[in-house]
């Protein structure tokens, strides 16, 4: 099973709405480690370590349009860079 570490960078409606609990609530529930952040800019700093699948899970439901997973907010764009994992452990509302 390969790892991988996603960092993402969400933008459209996603602070002060619940996004980072939601998003935090999926990565437990796939087996995630990270962290989701409010940025100064208005984005969300979504970082999810775990295998390539369920990483690949993680940001098909931060993309999906409309959601189905009753995401809060409204997301506009996901812009994701994969690399190496650095050992997280857990999943924080940053």
């Amino acid at each position: 099973m390969t790892t991988t570490r996603m960092t993402a960078h969400v933008r459209g409606n996603v602070q002060g709405v619940g996004f980072r609990w939601w998003t935090r609530s999926r990565a437990l529930e796939l087996g995630l480690a990270g962290y989701a952040k409010n940025l100064a800019d208005g984005r969300v700093e979504v970082v999810a370590e775990g295998t390539e699948g369920d990483v690949g899970k993680l940001k098909a439901l931060l993309e999906e349009q409309p959601s189905t997973a009753k995401r809060p907010g409204n997301v506009e764009h996901v812009q994701a860079q994969f690399g190496e994992p650095k050992g997280a452990e857990g999943f924080e509302e940053r």
